[in-house]
């Protein structure tokens, strides 16, 4: 079992007219989740991942989709076995 969950949180600013081919691209991806999204291309995307090394990797991954301008860290959270959690 893992020691610790890392959340964090992103905007993902992608080209308009392929927001849905990126869109689906996003969801394909493990740990990924899409929550908020605007009709100009933004969204609001959560990574679940066990080491903070995966977080760093999907970001790359995520900024190499055909069709994503950027993908910018906004939060990062550290939670442990115990519950307890680190703001980063």
């Amino acid at each position: 079992m893992a020691e610790t969950l890392h959340i964090a949180s992103l905007v993902v600013l992608a080209r308009p007219e392929l927001f849905e081919a990126v869109k689906a691209n996003l969801r394909l991806l493990t740990g990924v989740e899409l929550h908020h999204e605007s009709p100009v291309g933004k969204l609001v995307v959560v990574l679940e991942m066990e080491e903070e090394s995966e977080i760093s990797k999907r970001i790359t991954q995520i900024n190499g989709l055909p069709g994503v301008l950027n993908a910018s860290l906004v939060y990062h959270e550290i939670l442990d076995v115990t519950g307890e959690s680190t703001c980063q």
